[in-house]
């Protein structure tokens, strides 16, 4: 019987192109670990002159920069519901393991410069920094109930900015990720000459 249910198995994911949830347990303990890592900002005890100060005009604030973390989350979040899960399945013979390593290497890679979409850029959507942290926080738990919860994180795949296809998995490690590129951006904004001492 068992061997009767290895070949169906096998037959399946021959004709089909994808198998069940093929996310190993650690792959997802690995992402759990990284959504939580950088789900803190840094912006904890910082003053109204420290979260506003702008190095330059066309430098984002600490606080602009949260605002656009959490207005990301939703926005990525929404990309893998609606368009990654849905998505066929991944061409064969990709090592999805590297391309991990990949979005976990050039996403918070703050040499490389990159605008936002308009979407994204801030404009006090929140009302306040306190607002804009509750609500990046409560999106990033939804984040980390979806990789906790969710089968076939690796059965789809669709196009990304780095010109691979990525899966949902790879997805919600672009999130993380692309949320350590923000906090370095605005520990680079606190460690600016200029930034006030209170």
């Amino acid at each position: 019987m068992k061997k009767l249910l290895l070949l169906l198995t096998l037959f399946a994911t021959s004709v089909t192109g994808f198998s069940a949830d093929t996310l190993s347990a650690e792959d997802r303990k690995k992402g759990l670990a990284y959504l939580e890592k950088t789900r803190a900002a840094a912006v904890k005890g910082l003053s109204e002159a420290q979260l506003t100060f702008k190095p330059a005009p066309e430098r984002w604030s600490v606080a602009q920069t949260l605002e656009h973390i959490a207005s990301a989350e939703d926005f990525l979040m929404g990309l893998v519901k609606e368009k990654a899960m849905t998505a066929p399945a991944r061409p064969a013979g990709e090592d999805v393991h590297a391309i991990d390593e990949f979005v976990l290497k050039a996403i918070p890679d703050r040499t490389k410069k990159a605008t936002a979409p308009e979407p994204l850029i801030p404009v006090n959507r929140y009302g306040s920094t306190k607002e804009a942290l509750a609500h990046f926080q409560a999106s990033r738990a939804k984040t980390i109930a979806l990789l906790k919860e969710t089968a076939g994180l690796r059965d789809h795949a669709i196009d990304s900015p780095l010109g691979k296809k990525l899966d949902p998995y790879q997805w919600l490690l672009f999130i993380g990720a692309h949320s350590e590129r923000h906090t370095k951006q605005m520990l680079e904004v606190k460690a600016d000459a200029s930034f006030p001492k209170k």
